[in-house]
């Protein structure tokens, strides 16, 4: 399709991932954590010259259009839409929304923005003004207001009535999750006399809303919307869109609990803030963050559930290598609450000085077992040995054991010979490397100076034709590919020659022109390797000709043996 390759074209891969990835550059590449599985070392790597992307541990791969597909999971034509939008480039006449999937989404979007706008003008007419006086009690400012797109949901079927005056059909409203289906047939508000909060996706479009009950009776004091097609709440943090800038700054993200508490922090200054949206933590709400920093200080409620949730939260955080800390507030406030009373410095002095978590697993085992008793500590510290073997630094872990050790009372020496026992139990998991080709460094070069050297290649593809092709081994389709495509006027790049080679060489082009750099190569270098590998060829074809001769003279074919020296003299000549 013309306009993907023209949107392909005028956006850089490198500043689309670097809205979700943590990139640092390593010579020609950028590369960083994988975003599509767990990883402590990173493995994913983009070329800007080829504008591509591969992760080396999970196969993940593409262009740009390719990643946003992944990463958001839409599809192809809401893709092609959402970059050209993003980077002015006009969409052609004809609609883009080729599938009903798509049409959907679309509409879905559409009535949730449609919505956001009624919510808002609820607030801000004379219906809200008990809200608004409700959220100034809150201590939420008018700007909050304003930046996090707070609203109220009236009752009387209103919302309805104005998404059917916009001609959405009662299968869309309904599938939209704002609207609710009576058995009757009827339809209705799902929200009503609820204080509005807008979820965004990562790329910061409404996908969904979170309610909190007006009424003080009202049973629900939160409600959530339900997952539809273009939300699914187990892979939501609420405020990502706006945190994840400052997230990729500082270096950390804060988790809290609730809307109200991320609304409080920000105002605090930490800016990093997010929340679940109304669900327990999930391994997708993880990667979300992890893609914006390995460091979590988890801040959740004080109170029995949220020291549960936050427990809960810790193992599921270590399992996906995050570098966890854990947020304590005095006076068993919340977030939101704690910066009311103390003050937003306060409570970005706790942010900042959280402790590890194992100090926070400490102080519960405390709570549990007799201090006082040696046998006490003992079993105090014996409950966070499974914490302790999860980790998978031997250094680390014989930190933490002796910090622990000191941290409840507990002579160093016995731990740390216990723990040296344990240690020796364990089986360290060795990942299996998977084979891969490794291309000579003759094909690093002159493939990546043919794929990105518009001006040298016609050089290279004259000194490459005709003698060196045919001897290549398993790179021959590679520069076969190449080679055809330039005689023929066709643009040659890495994406371009990628898509017309079958899966097998794709693979071979990726491992050789991805993974290493080549940085600083001429085209002189690359004639200098086509010279040696003439030589090389040249070389091999001489020892050839030698045994050819030897097996001759053995078998008493005289005759072929001087021929066959006189050729190979001729071929020493030349």
């Amino acid at each position: 399709m013309e306009f993907a390759q023209h949107v392909k074209s005028q956006v850089d891969i490198v500043n689309v991932v670097s809205d979700y990835v943590r990139l640092r550059r390593v010579g020609n590449r950028l590369t960083g954590l994988c975003p599509f599985h767990n990883e402590k070392t990173p493995s994913f790597n983009i070329r800007a010259d080829h504008q591509f992307f591969r992760c080396f541990g999970c196969d993940a791969k593409g262009d740009v259009l390719n990643f946003v597909m992944m990463i958001e999971g839409i599809t192809f034509w809401e893709a092609l839409k959402k970059l050209a939008e993003q980077n002015g480039i006009p969409l052609p006449k004809q609609s883009l929304a080729s599938d009903e999937t798509t049409k959907l989404r679309a509409a879905l979007y559409e009535m949730h923005e449609t919505a956001a706008d009624h919510f808002r003008e609820n607030l801000a007419g004379s219906g809200g003004a008990s809200t608004r006086e409700y959220l100034k009690k809150r201590g939420v400012t008018e700007e909050s207001i304003r930046q996090f797109g707070l609203g109220v949901a009236e009752s009387g079927g209103r919302l309805q009535r104005l998404l059917e005056s916009r001609r959405f059909t009662k299968e869309q409203m309904e599938a939209s999750g704002l609207v609710g289906r009576r058995e009757d047939g009827s339809l209705y508000d799902r929200f009503r006399k609820r204080l509005m909060f807008p979820i965004h996706s990562e790329t910061g479009k409404i996908i969904a809303f979170g309610g909190r009950a007006l009424d003080p009776n009202e049973p629900a004091k939160y409600m959530n919307s339900p997952e539809t097609e273009i939300y699914k709440k187990s892979q939501i943090l609420y405020n990502l869109n706006r945190a994840k800038k400052t997230a990729m700054q500082t270096d950390r993200v804060v988790l809290v609990e609730g809307y109200m508490d991320v609304i409080g922090a920000t105002q605090a200054g930490v800016v990093e803030a997010v929340a679940t949206c109304g669900t327990a933590l999930t391994t997708a709400q993880i990667r979300a963050m992890k893609r914006h920093s390995q460091n979590l200080h988890l801040n959740f409620d004080p109170d029995a559930a949220g020291s549960k949730a936050a427990a809960r939260s810790i193992e599921l955080l270590l399992e996906e290598s995050m570098r966890v800390r854990v947020v304590e507030l005095e006076g068993g406030l919340d977030p939101d609450e704690y910066c009311k009373e103390h003050g937003a410095e306060a409570y970005r002095g706790r942010v900042d000085n959280a402790k590890s978590y194992f100090y926070w697993l400490a102080d519960r085992a405390r709570g549990k077992f007799n201090m006082r008793d040696p046998q006490g500590r003992v079993d105090a510290f014996q409950s966070l040995l499974p914490a302790i073997q999860g980790l998978s630094n031997k250094i680390e872990r014989g930190t933490v054991a002796n910090d622990l050790a000191g941290y409840l009372g507990i002579e160093a020496g016995l731990v740390l010979e216990h723990f040296r026992k344990m240690a020796a139990d364990r089986v360290e998991r060795v990942p299996l490397q998977r084979a891969e080709h490794e291309a000579h460094s003759t094909d690093r070069i002159l493939l990546t100076l043919l794929l990105s050297n518009d001006e040298g290649r016609a050089q290279l593809v004259a000194a490459l034709r005709g003698m060196v092709v045919p001897r290549m081994g398993a790179t021959r389709p590679l520069y076969e590919s190449i080679i055809a495509m330039h005689d023929s006027g066709e643009p040659v790049n890495f994406v371009a020659v990628h898509e017309r080679l079958a899966e097998g060489n794709r693979k071979l082009l990726e491992d050789i022109v991805l993974k290493d750099d080549v940085t600083g190569a001429s085209v002189e270098d690359g004639l200098a390797c086509i010279e040696a590998w003439r030589r090389e060829i040249q070389g091999q074809a001489q020892r050839d000709m030698k045994t050819q001769i030897k097996q001759a003279e053995r078998e008493g074919r005289f005759e072929d043996a001087l021929r066959l020296m006189e050729q190979l003299g001729k071929d020493g000549k030349s």
